[in-house]
């Protein structure tokens, strides 16, 4: 698994962060190239669908013109939650790559495993722990700034 697309969803996550949102950061890779890419919009824009995955996942589909994504991989900075699991899931993804775990939200191995359940006949393969620290790192900053005693 290639740690430059992983630097790339990372930088969509700084993008996240710039913004207040929480920093995920996400991109879709079809032979070797980003054909999709996002970070996370839901508080900016107010809505629950608005997860980096998602924006990338939907980016891609439309540079492809498909909404079948066979041959492509995502990365994420962090554990997909049941929403995003389910997308990568329906849109037939070769490989899910995520920086770090989320043991309280995660569905590829952390809370829960949708990818063990082989429920859309397809087989997604999941690598967690990518860039792990680097990607922790992004959330642990988000979440101290928000949690610090001098935030107004």
């Amino acid at each position: 698994m290639d740690g430059g697309f992983m630097r790339l969803a990372i930088a969509e996550a700084e993008k996240a962060l710039a913004i207040g949102e929480i920093p995920v950061g996400a991109v879709v890779v079809r032979g070797g190239r980003v054909i999709g890419s996002g970070h996370n919009l839901r508080e900016r824009d107010k809505n629950p669908l608005l997860h980096a995955e998602l924006i990338a996942i939907s980016r891609a589909a439309e540079a492809v013109g498909d909404w079948r994504l066979n041959g492509c991989d995502i990365y994420v900075t962090l554990e997909p939650c049941v929403m995003c699991s389910g997308a990568i899931l329906s849109a037939r993804m070769d490989n899910v790559i995520f920086g770090a775990y989320d043991p309280e939200y995660g569905a590829a191995g952390g809370r829960l495993d949708l990818f063990a359940r082989r429920c859309y006949g397809g087989v997604t393969r999941v690598v967690g722990g990518v860039m792990e620290n680097e990607c922790a790192e992004i959330l642990n900053r988000f979440f101290s700034a928000i949690r610090s005693p001098d935030k107004n």
